[in-house]
């Protein structure tokens, strides 16, 4: 996969799950929903999530 996270190593097909793993190494802290703060420990869950709020999901 193209986006890999320096820090770790890990890789990933897009580039906004990238940028949620690295959240996870400098805040400490799950992906967390834009429109109403819930978190979620992993990318796929929030993307699910999203849905929840009525349309597509919302990408980071």
């Amino acid at each position: 996969w193209p986006y890999k996270c320096l820090q770790c190593g890990k890789s990933f097909c897009k580039s906004s799950s990238l940028t949620c793993h690295q959240e996870m190494h400098t805040r400490g802290g799950p992906c967390e929903c834009r429109e109403c703060g819930k978190m979620f420990q992993w990318f796929s869950y929030l993307i699910v999530h999203q849905q929840t709020h009525g349309g597509e999901a919302l990408l980071l």
